[in-house]
């Protein structure tokens, strides 16, 4: 056995498999060529008898040369049966109506976030984006909250190494969408006189960081921040909203309240409950009482205000920062946050 042999043979057994004239003629064939007591199959029996080195080499011709011989036969087969009009396996309906391709949907944040942003449109917001690597002086020091807030523990926030600015300190991985606040505010500044600024309707959506994981926490996360600033802004212009975006959210049939509570950057600040998704309000296992806690809100404190170059002698203002994951699985009552990083399509598609 040497490379011309089974070079001749594979010729030969081409030519005939392409001169063959019926299925069962090219049937006869495939038993000569690779059937128990083939020739193909032969040849393989007597690889071993050979030495190492011619081994190897004509393991992997006689191999080639097989694959070759099953390529010829299953053309030919093709070739017989549409010259023989078979039907069944060749006739084609144009008519027929084609199988549309599977088409993907946005996932369920990302249409939870289309959904926020349309609510808050119809009201005069202005949707807009700021970084995700901030300064510590935007997301803590510009935000009321001194340096040994519990918040700037290094256990709470990720800071990136070997990168800070001079007048605004160490950059972090921004923890909430609250330092948009600030910077929302300079773009005012800079772009209208000191004596005339157009209100604020700000909302900011983005990815925030926390070293937080567990069934209702995840260390990157995604939040939304409204902001509004004008002459003569209250609580109640703050109510109002937000008993708008729950009914538009939630139902026509949620209803909100305000708790006191306490944050750095608001004055007074609240969180804000709705009636239980569960149980509408009359108390369950779930809310205990019929109330499930939505966010934190509050009044723009004056020092961030300033902080911010607003004269907070002439403008109010009230912000709202609250995590979309939260609102998405208290309306479709999810009851664990990695189900919506886990991309289980089975899960996915159910939105």
């Amino acid at each position: 056995m040497n490379q011309e042999f089974l070079q001749n043979l594979k010729n030969q057994a081409i030519s005939t498999i392409i001169e063959t004239k019926s299925e069962d003629e090219l049937e006869q064939l495939r038993i000569e060529y690779l059937g128990r007591n083939g020739k193909i199959t032969q040849l393989i029996k007597d690889i071993p008898t050979l030495s190492e080195e011619k081994r190897k080499i004509m393991g992997g011709l006689i191999n080639e040369n097989k694959k070759i011989i099953e390529d010829a036969l299953v053309s030919q087969k093709n070739n017989l049966q549409r010259q023989s009009g078979n039907q069944e396996k060749d006739w084609f309906d144009f008519t027929v109506p084609g199988i549309k391709p599977k088409i993907g949907n946005l996932h369920l944040i990302s249409l939870t976030i289309k959904e926020i942003s349309e609510i808050f449109a119809r009201i005069g917001f202005n949707k807009v984006s700021y970084p995700e690597i901030e300064w510590d002086w935007y997301s803590f020091e510009g935000l009321n909250m001194p340096q040994n807030h519990p918040a700037r523990d290094e256990w709470e926030t990720f800071f990136i190494e070997n990168l800070s600015h001079p007048k605004y300190g160490n950059a972090v991985l921004t923890p909430h969408t609250s330092s948009g606040q600030l910077r929302e505010m300079e773009k005012v500044k800079k772009t209208l006189s000191t004596d005339r600024q157009v209100p604020i309707r700000m909302l900011n959506i983005g990815k925030c960081y926390r070293r937080q994981i567990d069934a209702s926490h995840a260390p990157m996360f995604y939040q939304f921040e409204g902001l509004v600033i004008d002459r003569d802004i209250n609580i109640t212009h703050l109510k109002g909203t937000l008993d708008y975006f729950v009914k538009q959210y939630f139902g026509l049939k949620r209803e909100t309240r305000i708790r006191p509570f306490h944050f750095q950057f608001t004055e007074p600040s609240f969180e804000i409950d709705v009636t239980c998704i569960v149980c509408g309000g009359k108390g369950c296992s779930v809310c205990k009482e019929g109330w499930m806690e939505l966010g934190g809100a509050g009044m723009v404190h004056p020092n961030v205000l300033e902080n911010g170059g607003i004269d907070s002698l002439k403008y109010r203002g009230f912000a709202f920062g609250w995590g979309v994951e939260r609102l998405l699985m208290m309306k479709y009552k999810i009851d664990d946050i990695r189900l919506l990083f886990n991309n289980d399509l089975r899960f996915l598609k159910q939105f």
